[in-house]
């Protein structure tokens, strides 16, 4: 495991302009290590944050269940069963989640409403993602990088995406819909403003 310096390092030439692909010939490291640590420089220990999280959630809902952490090869996953998850979530059902109605209830609207950041947050770690974007504009005559953080949010769903897109707007968030490839699965934050409200409220997966 690389320690945080060594990371520091590598990045040093892309905060100075330049591109992935170059830094990971230069360094030998790869390019998806370096994505990854322009997200999270930090390493992470042996318990990711969303891992306990989830094991949290879990155990509050059904205090009275076996909640289990299953390692398997390349991801860990939590279960925990009871016959009445369904009545947690009556939105599920058979097929695709894009392919049917997706709505809250009454009760599950009330509690997104008296705690949206936690139900933006949730979606964020579920579908989303904090990323830094690299750019470069001429200062002077001369080209240098800049960096910016930015949120985004990818769902076929049309549902599930307006009420993430829904309560990012009763919280005050600026957002605008990207459309990449076919369709306008991806939701984006990128004003100054509405990310720093996102990064106190949200900040990166962990």
């Amino acid at each position: 495991m690389c320690t945080t310096d060594t990371r520091k390092r590598a990045l040093a030439p892309v905060a100075q302009g330049f591109s992935q692909n170059s830094v990971s010939k230069q360094t030998g490291i790869s390019r998806a290590a370096i994505r990854s640590w322009l997200q999270r420089i930090e390493p992470l220990g042996h318990k990711p944050g969303l891992i306990d999280a989830c094991v949290k959630a879990v155990h509050r809902a059904r205090p009275v269940n076996k909640v289990c952490r299953v390692q398997s090869q390349g991801c860990q996953y939590v279960t925990g069963f009871s016959k009445h998850w369904p009545c947690f979530f009556p939105q599920h059902g058979p097929g695709k989640k894009h392919e049917r109605k997706i709505a809250l209830e009454t009760w599950q609207q009330q509690i997104v409403d008296a705690h949206p950041w936690d139900f933006i947050r949730g979606l964020i770690h579920s579908d989303g993602c904090r990323v830094i974007n690299w750019a470069t504009r001429l200062v002077g005559g001369e080209r240098k990088g800049y960096e910016y953080p930015r949120y985004f949010f990818t769902n076929k769903s049309d549902d599930i995406r307006k009420l993430f897109s829904d309560t990012l707007t009763a919280v005050g968030v600026e957002w605008i819909t990207l459309a990449r490839g076919s369709g306008p699965w991806n939701i984006s934050v990128a004003r100054r403003a509405s990310v720093a409200l996102m990064d106190a409220h949200v900040g990166p997966k962990y």
